[in-house]
C-alpha cells in the first residue's frame, strides 16, 4: 500500500518507518525544510532505540519517502501525525490536526484521514464535518487510530502492539485500516472496533490510568517514610495481586514527558467544558506536581543551609532511552538548587544541553560529578547507574549521601 504520513515528529516518524518495515511504501512530510533535508541525510531529530537503523533500511529499500511536497502525502491512506501542544487553559491545540484536514479535503477520490495524534473526544466527528463543508462530494472517511508508543521503547511497542484500536463510521475505511496492520496480526492480538468517540477516549483512560497509578504508588511511598515501612516491599506486594500487577508501581519524583501530563489536564478540560469535575484526575495531576519538589524537601532537612555546596545530578531526561525533559523533574531540582546557591554538577547519557547554560557544570560520565560534591541526586533511572561502585566515589566526595529518586 502507498501510505502519506503528515508530520515527521515522534509519532509521525516511529509509524512511518514502522509501516515502512512491513512492506508499505510510505511518504512522510513535514513543513520544516531543515527537519527533511536532515532525516534524508540519515539524521534522526531525537534519540530512540532502534529507530535510525529502522529509517535508514527502509530508505535504502526504497520504501520510505520524506519530503515537504504535500502532494505526495495525498495518498489511500493518510495519517495525521502533527502535534497536539496544550493551550493555556489545558486543552488540547488542535489547529495543527485543522490544518492537515483542510488540505486533505480539497483532494479527490477514496481517501482514509487516519488521526494518530492524541486528540480530545469529538475530535474525529469535527474532522469529518470540516472535511464535508469544504467539500460537500468528498470521498475522504475520518479513522480514529490512537498510538501507544512509549519512549524508549516506541519500535518494539508498535510492531508488537498489546492492542490495536479502530474508530469508524464507514465498514470500507475500516477493512482497508485492517488490512494495512495485516502484518502485525498475531492469533493473541486483540482488534477493538469501535466508534470514534470512544476510539480517542481509550487513548486517554489509558494515560489517565497509568499516571493515576504512579501518583498512587508516590503517595503511598510518602506515607512509608513517615511511618517506617518498606515502599519497595510494598510495592512487590501490591504487584504480585494478579488484580493490580507490577507495572508502573515503582515510586519516585513523578513522571514527565510529553504525553501523561498533557493528557491528564486535556481530559480534565474536556470534562470541564462538558459540565463535569474529574477530582480524582485533578489530584492526580497535583501529587505529581508536589511529588517532583519532594526530594527538594529531603535535601533541606538533611542539610539545612545548602549555600556553596556542591550536588551530583545524574539523570535529566524524564525517563530513560529518551532525550525528552519536557516537565522532567531533574529541571525542578537543579533550578532550585541554584535559587538557594548550590553549584550544581550534571551527567546524563543521551542530554548534553540543558536551558541552565554556564549555571551549570555538564560531565562525560557520572564519576567525574562527584569530585567535592556533597550528595548525588538520582533523577532519572538509566541502568548504568545501577553498577556504579560506590566505595570508590565516597573518597572523592566531601559528604557521602545519596538522595535516590527512582
Amino acid at each position: 500500500m502507498e501510505i502519506g504520513i503528515f508530520g515527521t515528529g515522534y509519532v509521525g516518524l516511529v509509524t512511518g518507518a514502522c509501516l515502512a518495515d512491513l512492506g508499505h511504501t510510505v511518504f512522510c512530510i513535514d513543513i520544516d525544510q531543515n527537519k527533511i533535508e536532515s532525516l534524508q541525510n540519515g539524521h534522526i531529530p531525537f534519540y530512540e532505540p532502534g529507530l535510525k537503523e529502522l529509517v535508514q533500511r527502509n530508505k535504502n529499500k526504497g520504501r520510505l519517502h520524506f519530503s515537504t511536497d504535500i502532494s505526495l502525502a495525498l495518498k489511500p491512506i493518510i495519517f495525521n501525525c502533527v502535534g497536539t501542544p496544550m493551550a493555556e487553559d489545558g486543552s488540547a491545540n488542535l489547529q495543527y490536526v485543522f490544518s492537515v484536514v483542510d488540505v486533505v479535503a480539497k483532494s479527490n477520490g477514496f481517501k482514509v484521514l487516519i488521526n494518530k495524534s492524541t486528540v480530545p473526544p469529538g475530535t474525529a466527528k469535527q474532522c469529518q464535518e470540516r472535511i464535508r463543508q469544504i467539500n460537500p462530494t468528498s470521498e475522504t472517511h475520518v479513522i480514529s487510530n490512537p498510538e501507544f508508543l512509549k519512549e524508549g521503547n516506541a519500535v518494539h511497542d508498535f510492531t508488537h502492539p498489546d492492542m490495536i484500536v479502530i474508530g469508524s463510521q464507514n465498514q470500507e475505511a475500516n477493512q482497508l485500516v485492517k488490512k494495512m496492520y495485516s502484518g502485525l496480526a498475531r492469533p493473541y492480538l486483540p482488534v477493538i472496533e469501535t466508534n470514534w468517540e470512544t476510539s480517542e477516549m481509550i487513548k486517554y483512560a489509558n494515560n489517565s490510568f497509568l499516571a493515576t497509578k504512579i501518583s498512587f504508588i508516590n503517595e503511598i511511598a510518602n506515607i512509608c517514610d513517615n511511618v517506617g515501612a518498606d515502599i519497595k516491599t510494598v510495592s512487590k506486594a501490591m504487584g504480585n495481586d494478579y488484580r493490580i500487577s507490577p507495572k508502573f508501581l515503582n515510586a519516585g519524583i513523578g513522571y514527565g514527558g510529553s504525553c501523561f501530563p498533557k493528557d491528564i489536564r486535556a481530559l480534565v478540560t474536556v470534562a470541564k467544558n462538558k459540565g463535569y469535575e474529574a477530582k480524582l484526575l485533578n489530584e492526580v495531576d497535583s501529587l505529581n506536581k508536589r511529588q517532583k519538589h519532594i526530594l527538594a524537601t529531603k535535601i533541606q532537612n538533611h542539610f539545612g543551609q545548602i549555600q556553596g555546596k556542591t550536588f551530583a545530578v545524574w539523570g535529566l531526561s524524564f525517563k530513560p532511552k529518551t532525550r525528552d525533559v519536557r516537565e522532567a523533574p531533574a529541571f525542578l531540582l537543579i533550578q532550585w538548587l541554584l535559587d538557594n546557591g548550590a553549584k550544581v554538577n550534571v551527567y546524563d547519557p543521551i542530554v548534553s544541553q540543558t536551558s541552565f547554560g554556564d549555571n551549570v557544570t555538564h560531565y562525560s560520565s557520572p564519576q567525574e560529578t562527584v569530585t567535592g560534591a556533597s550528595a548525588i541526586i538520582l533523577a532519572t533511572e538509566w541502568d548504568e547507574f545501577r553498577n556504579v561502585n560506590f566505595s570508590e566515589l565516597c573518597n572523592i566526595m566531601t559528604d557521602k549521601v545519596l538522595f535516590d529518586g527512582r
